[in-house]
């Protein structure tokens, strides 16, 4: 097969925030060890890469390193060659806006008018930039779920109308998302749940959809033999004070159970914020001695945190991929998740699922685990050699490249 030259855009690609960092670093591997050139243009926070594929920096203010307005004018004033649109991000970070996608649109369509790709991807930006990107190159837009899922399930969260008025300005550049989706040629998503979503949301065509799984290494998120899993210990993954990711019912749960089960505990892997819903809500419950944050992980330590556990949970009211779902499972840890969106995509009949904002689900099916946990943990056996099949990265990287050689072979064909 033809080797190429790809270029794979991020405008923001944290290597410890969400699933960003980690798609970026395992999709250029991927393609990487497939024997392309690969090259990564991301604008701040930067991803750790594998070593082997260059990471061109396209710098933004990043901003939201800090919310000092202070912080945020110096770096402002600090940086070199500004443009209008280092003006702009300014401008609309200070009245609560989201600028990133745009501003690193705009950036990477001029960075790339002076280098030359056999291929574009880019991850999720869904801006302006990418519809001049998309004339002039063949290219591929990477859309993991219409983000107006997190606004949606935001906006209901909460009944005040500060809060309410500031997810408006925040999600403010869904309006650029929902007239640029429609116009972009090919999209991949990760399931049909996001396909399904992009066609409603987005009012997208279905044809120009290509239906492909993120991977996982196997290797990377394997059961460890030395490690005996505490019998009353639960993990699960969740961006506290998101209401998308559901943890609300993990911890009431956690409550619930602890009247049975006196030790029983949960391993939050995701940061908490200082004075947030989700601190008050644990004060409230009275389960602060029950409950551990742990943030800035490599995947290393993710796995020896799922290896000492029993019971994983994820308790989300919408995935468009859940990467927590194929963690836990290739892990070999019995798994409680809800049934929702892509998730029985991924988990096939290898997971308990549940339905959503249901606690006492939660809390029975742990109980049914633990009084059982043999026979659910033959089935978590059975679950990891699932995610081996399903989700291994030489199936994956094969359909990505079957659909690269069509997106450049359409682009070409349009502009004979």
């Amino acid at each position: 097969m033809q080797k190429l030259n790809i270029a794979i855009l991020s405008y923001r690609s944290a290597e410890f925030g969400g699933g960003q960092g980690v798609y970026v670093k395992d999709i250029s591997k991927a393609l990487k060890i497939a024997g392309h050139s690969v090259e990564v243009i991301s604008g701040p926070p930067y991803p750790n890469l594998d070593p082997e594929i260059k990471l061109i920096k396209l710098p933004g203010l990043n901003l939201f390193e800090t919310f000092s307005f202070k912080d945020r004018l110096k770096k402002v004033l600090k940086k070199k060659n500004k443009s209008f649109y280092d003006y702009y991000e300014f401008i609309s970070v200070l009245f609560g806006g989201f600028p990133e996608p745009k501003t690193f649109g705009y950036r990477a369509y001029k960075f790339l008018s002076k280098n030359n790709y056999d291929i574009i991807i880019d991850n999720q930006s869904i801006s302006h930039g990418m519809l001049k990107i998309q004339k002039n190159n063949p290219f591929i837009e990477i859309i993991h779920h219409p983000i107006t899922f997190d606004f949606k399930f935001e906006l209901a969260a909460t009944d005040k109308i500060k809060h309410k008025i500031s997810r408006y300005r925040w999600y403010s550049f869904l309006k650029m998302q929902k007239k640029v989706a429609p116009k972009i040629k090919n999209i991949i998503t990760p399931s049909h749940s996001s396909k399904k979503g992009i066609i409603d949301e987005f009012n997208c065509s279905e044809n120009a959809i290509t239906v492909i799984n993120n991977g996982l290494d196997a290797d990377e998120f394997s059961p460890i033999e030395s490690i005996t899993p505490n019998p009353f210990r639960l993990i699960t993954t969740a961006s506290a004070d998101v209401p998308l990711k559901g943890l609300d019912y993990s911890l009431k749960a956690l409550k619930l159970l602890k009247k049975e089960f006196p030790k029983i505990h949960l391993i939050v892997i995701g940061k908490m914020k200082e004075g947030g819903h989700t601190e008050r809500l644990i004060e409230r419950l009275n389960i602060s001695d029950s409950v551990f944050f742990k943030s800035n992980l490599s995947k290393n330590s993710i796995k020896e945190l799922y290896a000492s556990s029993s019971i994983a949970i994820v308790s989300s009211l919408y995935e468009g991929f859940g990467y927590p779902v194929i963690e836990a499972m290739s892990c070999e840890v019995p798994l409680i998740a809800t049934n929702v969106s892509s998730i029985p995509e991924l988990t096939s009949n290898f997971a308990i699922l549940i339905s959503s904002k249901d606690e006492n689900a939660i809390k029975e099916n742990v109980k049914n685990i633990l009084l059982d946990y043999k026979s659910y943990k033959d089935r978590a056996i059975r679950g990891r050699n699932h995610i081996i099949q399903t989700f291994n990265w030489d199936k994956i990287t094969s359909e990505y490249e079957k659909a690269i050689h069509e997106a450049i072979r359409s682009f070409k064909d349009v502009n004979l």
